[in-house]
């Protein structure tokens, strides 16, 4: 499963400052990382997942940062993993529930794996 490889590779790394959860705890953080599978495609035993990271933070502010180190992680050295063949950025965008407040960006990933 494509999101336990990206949680445990993301948690496994000490230059994100805050958790990777796949669910949003139950005793919520003020500042955190949620990965979620938003789509997939199959073709000839390749698969392609699109993968939504959402940065949650104290701030706009906190959220873009930490929306920006997760890209950098994600880009850099994903593809490093035996099981990744291709990371890309699809896109990142201000992600705020304002009807909560709740600050977060988004970033969105197509990542092929096999």
């Amino acid at each position: 499963m494509i999101e336990k490889i990206i949680y445990d590779y993301l948690n496994s790394l000490d230059e994100l400052p805050v958790a990777v959860y796949t669910e949003v705890p139950e005793t919520r953080p003020s500042r955190f990382y949620l990965i979620e599978r938003t789509g997939e495609i199959i073709t000839d035993r390749i698969q392609t997942a699109t993968i939504a990271i959402k940065s949650h933070g104290d701030s706009l502010y906190d959220a873009i940062d930490l929306n920006n180190k997760v890209i950098t992680a994600m880009l850099d050295s994903l593809i490093t993993l035996d099981s990744i063949s291709g990371v890309k950025l699809n896109s990142a965008y201000n992600f705020t529930d304002t009807t909560t407040k709740t600050y977060r960006y988004q970033a969105v990933f197509v990542v092929t794996y096999y």
